[in-house]
């Protein structure tokens, strides 16, 4: 049942990286960004899997997942956030994290090899921040990239909870395990979900439209 959902969240991943790679050049820079964090997460998510089906520890994978996750889009935010404290929030929390992980990281290497509690919390908490200042802006403005923010901030909410008792699952029975990971990967297909909406609303309708033209 994981593999199942897990594999249908692959899929829509990569056919939303086609879709976004193919429009890259008619946006701008954070539409960009996203399809960088698309491809990103793709690799990333692609290399796990080849290593779970050799039989090879690939828990500080998801070190490159989280960290990549809160680079690209923090830098994403950057980009269509509009107030300039909003921006300025954005960037100090972005350097100050990578700092903070740096240093434990150099503290205690072996964090590298397990899932890393505090910054699954610290990167996926500050998202779900970033995801609500957009929400917040526009109930004023233009509605850009909304289905993509709902889906971050649903997404989020549920993963991070579920990724907090990761370690927890490592003693908890096979059954419940299980169970942890069917619905971080159902929160997963429908997060790509909510990204093909976006696309298919805000901009296959565009790019059509500029082609014509």
């Amino acid at each position: 049942m994981w593999s199942l959902f897990a594999n249908i969240g692959y899929l829509i991943l990569f056919l939303n990286l086609i879709l976004f790679i193919k429009s890259a050049r008619n946006y701008g820079k954070a539409f960009s960004i996203f399809t960088w964090y698309l491809g990103v997460i793709f690799l990333v998510q692609i290399t796990s899997m080849t290593l779970k089906k050799f039989n090879i520890n690939n828990l500080y994978l998801s070190h490159f997942y989280f960290i990549g996750q809160f680079i690209l889009l923090s830098l994403f935010y950057i980009n269509i956030l509009k107030g300039e404290l909003q921006k300025k929030i954005v960037k100090v929390c972005l350097i100050i994290v990578l700092l903070s992980l740096a240093v434990q990281y150099v503290n205690d290497f072996s964090l590298f090899l397990k899932f890393n509690l505090f910054e699954i919390f610290i990167t996926s908490i500050l998202l779900i921040l970033y995801a609500t200042f957009h929400f917040y802006n526009m109930l004023n403005e233009k509605k850009e990239f909304y289905f993509i923010n709902m889906g971050i901030l649903f997404y989020l909410f549920g993963s991070t909870i579920l990724f907090l008792v990761g370690n927890l699952t490592i003693v908890l029975s096979p059954k419940m395990n299980k169970i942890t990971w069917i619905l971080n990967s159902i929160l997963y297909v429908l997060y790509q979900i909510f990204i093909l909406v976006e696309w298919k609303k805000s901009f296959s309708k565009k790019r059509e439209f500029k082609t014509i033209l």
